[in-house]
């Protein structure tokens, strides 16, 4: 199909596609990779403070706490900027500018409430996410004060997705690099120089997200697409319900992970006590293992941010081909780095393993590597499931997205770690995620083999 005067006006609709995916999603994977970092920085500090690997069983505890801020903002994020791209693919700026400051106003509104509910009920959520005895003083005084920063987190994250589709990808990358670069900077000083420990990491990561959220919102008279006004800035229910359906299968991936983490955890716990393990070991080497893969899964989400202005601006404006044709290609640049990072898991696990502190204790390693080998065994092809899922959020077909979202969490993984330990044990909870990950990448496979049928089918109809 040809395209209209509205696509010759914006480069989505016209560029070449390697080029645009080159624009969008390096910037939002360099982006992802640095926010990764918040965590695995703090993880590194403090498994070389004197908290050691307990400070690392820590952080694991209060990970999902960070895993559901990531789901609000994709709420209200992810889906403001998909239905922002779309609005924009059909011409409809005002629909667009409305979009982005509902988006904001969900975002805020929903960080503020989160981050007083989990002050009042922070002990119990620990315990809930799999806190021992030994590990969840240390996880109430890290979690405690990153609490502060959640409403940062959420808006910035929901706003450098806005930022993105807005065509300003670097821009959005600018704000989580400087946030995660003084992370950095900071972790060390408050760890080591003013002997803060795990509190340290916690008074680091919070200062950094504020500034991160400084920059975002500074952008807000700068988006080139639109121009806002005052009045954009006032919540629309029906807006935000369409914008939060479009952002449904981001969140309830991330809200499978959640479900994943708490049921693991506490798996890890109980039947650790069972093993030479104990409870404390399983639980700080998972969650360094879990830290290591986020980093190939920020890939994958970034992959995910940079192509969805693409494929949501060429489905609207009917370009089947440039849609089918993104999608293939950013799944053989991940299948690519998938690749090399199972070699590096396979391969070279104590030496991944090692970053994160030392320790005296046997055990602890050999069970490090022994999960990271085999929790982890089919990430080479883990990529297809979220690049999948994506695809559908992308192109206004939340539902779909939303079940390829929940098929490898909540619908496979968790119901496995659930059962196979009942026959096997721990090694029933280590083979779990190997048989999930291959179910998910069929289903993925085939469900977009369907869609791209109707489109060539519907591309046909249009050039009649």
């Amino acid at each position: 199909m040809e395209a209209t005067e509205r696509d010759k006006t914006n480069p989505l609709g016209y560029e070449k596609i390697s080029t645009l995916l080159k624009q969008f999603a390096v910037p939002s994977i360099i982006a992802m990779l640095v926010n990764s970092l918040y965590n695995i920085v703090d993880q590194i500090f403090i498994g070389n403070s004197p908290a050691g690997y307990l400070g690392n069983g820590a952080t694991n505890v209060a990970f999902p706490l960070v895993t559901i801020c990531i789901a609000i903002s994709a709420l209200f994020g992810v889906g403001g900027a998909a239905l922002f791209s779309l609005s924009l693919g059909r011409g409809e700026k005002d629909r667009a500018t409305q979009c982005i400051g509902s988006a904001l106003i969900l975002a805020l509104s929903f960080g503020v409430i989160y981050a007083v509910l989990v002050e009042v009920f922070l002990s119990p959520l620990l315990r809930a996410f799999g806190a021992t005895g030994d590990i969840l003083p240390y996880a109430v005084q890290y979690a405690s004060i990153t609490a502060i920063g959640m409403p940062f987190l959420i808006t910035t994250n929901t706003m450098s997705n806005l930022i993105r589709a807005d065509g300003s990808p670097r821009y959005s990358m600018t704000c989580t690099v400087t946030g995660a670069v003084v992370n950095t900077i900071l972790d060390p000083i408050f760890i080591f120089v003013f002997h803060l420990d795990v509190a340290g990491a916690a008074i680091a990561t919070t200062l950094s997200q504020i500034l991160s959220f400084c920059l975002a919102m500074a952008y807000l008279p700068r988006f080139h697409s639109v121009v806002l006004t005052k009045a954009d800035f006032r919540l629309r229910p029906a807006m935000g319900l369409k914008l939060a359906s479009l952002g449904m299968s981001n969140s309830f991936n991330q809200l499978g992970i959640l479900l994943l983490q708490l049921v693991l955890n506490n798996s890890l716990t109980y039947y650790g006590a069972m093993t030479i393990y104990g409870e404390n070991i399983p639980l700080a080497a998972a969650g360094i293992v879990m830290k290591v893969n986020s980093i190939l899964v920020s890939v994958f989400v970034g992959m995910c941010q940079g192509a969805q202005p693409i494929l949501g601006f060429n489905y609207g404006a009917k370009q089947y081909d440039r849609v089918k044709s993104t999608f293939l290609l950013e799944v053989k640049c991940t299948l690519s780095v998938s690749f090399v990072v199972w070699l590096v898991f396979q391969l070279a696990p104590q030496l991944v393993i090692g970053i994160f502190g030392s320790t005296d204790d046997p055990l602890y390693m050999e069970f490090a590597v022994r999960f990271l080998r085999t929790f982890l065994f089919f990430t080479v092809i883990n990529c297809v499931q979220p690049l999948s899922s994506n695809l559908f959020a992308a192109i206004g077909q939340p539902i779909k997205g939303m079940l390829l979202s929940l098929s490898r969490q909540v619908i496979l993984l968790v119901p496995l770690l659930l059962i196979l330990p009942l026959f096997w044990q721990m090694d029933g909870l280590l083979m779990a995620a190997p048989i999930a990950d291959a179910v998910a990448f069929a289903l993925s496979l085939f469900m977009v083999r369907r869609e791209f049928k109707i489109m060539d089918r519907e591309g046909r109809v249009g050039n009649e």
